[in-house]
């Protein structure tokens, strides 16, 4: 009898190694595209060198300052908390390549640690590969741009912090609390976890690994707070929603300019403080939102935790002032996770996601310029791409709600007063 059934577990194993070596070839044939797209970055289409930009000459420059021991603090376009600046020093461990190199490899090796987290997550018992296999393919999507950002870095981190929620609370709030001091948004994947002991665990954790950290950070950098100011002084970026809703307003007479400021373009104008506040309101709405439905959440799942992470941080993506490409990445990455659990409830959500990140390459960098100018072209792009993160963001929230609410029993109806009991006859 046993031989009977070591026989389905054989082909079992059979089909997931198979999956697995198809995963391994479709990862290895999109990043070597990627690289490709990279190299040839100073093609128009591809955005005439702009992609790349960013590492070999931003990045680059703050890596200079950065290892004097302190932080760009005059610099306008310093926004991020001082665990960036570790990120931004990691191609020193690689002292054989130049600088652009050594982080676009470390990149590569963050976005392999993804995917084999998400796979090594969707063997186990009652997961899925889905997670995986929407990751390989989903951050082709958005071309060479996730190469040049260190948005693949902090994403790897979430991604660590959410799988290790279920075996690992401390681990957990340790990885988010690391993933908050590059770029605050990981924190949100605490959203989620279960109360009691689980999440005492897992807060207590994030603020001490967040304090102890911090504290290293402030002792071996000068200046390790300059990101504050930087941060609350940006306007309304061109790709954010009231940035949409001001370059339609240009072709109603309104008398805004675009102008490079903060690392971005950015609206100046009338009104335009007013666009921001509202923005800051929204995004306090959302944070409402989620602590309500934390507060009444009944019913869990293995995969609620996931959601509610990903419906977090897609609230804060659509009300915030500015939606820079790399984003899309950190919503790639938890829609991912979120596949590898087969109850999740952010099926949608992650669809919706992958097309806002095709719309959203193709608005840069590939027709950037008519974004930055307003025209009929650039404006419908952003709107069509926004207006999928929008519903991504309802979708995902209304389902995240639904899911966790209790089920009722269905209601049975009331006796008929005026009816007589049925009687069964007598056997005479």
């Amino acid at each position: 009898m046993s031989a009977f059934r070591s026989v389905p577990r054989a082909l079992t194993r059979a089909v997931a190694r198979r999956r697995l070596l198809a995963l391994t070839a479709t990862w290895l044939l999109t990043r070597a595209l990627m690289l490709s797209l990279l190299v040839h970055d100073g093609l128009p289409l591809l955005g005439r060198g702009a992609v790349a930009r960013e590492v070999w000459l931003l990045y680059r420059h703050w890596y200079t300052v950065l290892s004097h021991g302190a932080f760009p603090a005059h610099d306008t376009l310093w926004q991020y908390p001082p665990g960036a600046g570790v990120v931004l020093l990691s191609p020193a461990l690689l002292p054989g390549l130049t600088y652009f190199q050594a982080f676009v490899a470390l990149t590569l090796a963050a976005d392999a640690l993804i995917t084999l987290a998400l796979a090594r997550a969707g063997t186990r018992p009652g997961r899925s590969l889905r997670g995986a296999a929407y990751w390989t393919l989903g951050l082709p999507l958005l071309m060479h741009v996730p190469l040049a950002r260190y948005d693949v870095q902090v994403t790897a981190i979430a991604v660590l912090a959410l799988l290790a929620l279920g075996r690992s609370p401390r681990a957990c709030g340790a990885f988010a609390a690391l993933g908050a001091l590059v770029k605050v948004w990981p924190a949100l994947v605490l959203l989620g976890t279960p109360r009691g002991r689980t999440t005492r665990s897992a807060w207590t954790w994030a603020a001490a690994t967040g304090a102890v950290v911090g504290l290293l950070l402030a002792g071996v950098f000068r200046n390790p707070l300059a990101f504050v100011r930087q941060q609350g002084d940006r306007g309304v970026q061109i790709e954010s929603f009231g940035g949409t809703a001001l370059a339609l307003a240009t072709h109603a007479g309104w008398p805004g300019t675009v102008r490079y400021q903060y690392g971005a373009l950015e609206f100046t104008g009338p009104h335009v403080t007013a666009v921001a506040h509202l923005a800051l309101a929204l995004s306090a709405v959302g944070f409402a939102l989620l602590l309500l439905w934390r507060v009444r959440v009944r019913h869990r799942t293995p995969a609620t935790p996931y959601d509610a992470a990903l419906s977090a941080v897609l609230l804060f993506t659509v009300t915030s002032r500015v939606i820079s490409p790399q984003y899309m990445v950190w919503l790639l990455g938890l829609a991912a996770v979120c596949l590898t659990s087969r109850q999740t409830t952010q099926r949608p959500a992650a669809a919706l996601i992958a097309a806002a990140s095709l719309v959203s390459v193709i608005a840069y960098p590939m027709l950037y310029p008519q974004v930055a100018g307003c025209t009929w072209t650039g404006c419908a792009l952003m709107s069509v791409r926004n207006g999928l993160l929008a519903s991504a963001a309802v979708v995902s929230f209304v389902r995240l709600w639904r899911s966790t609410r209790p089920v009722l029993p269905a209601r049975q109806p009331e006796p008929d007063p005026y009816r007589l009991p049925h009687r069964t006859p007598s056997p005479s």
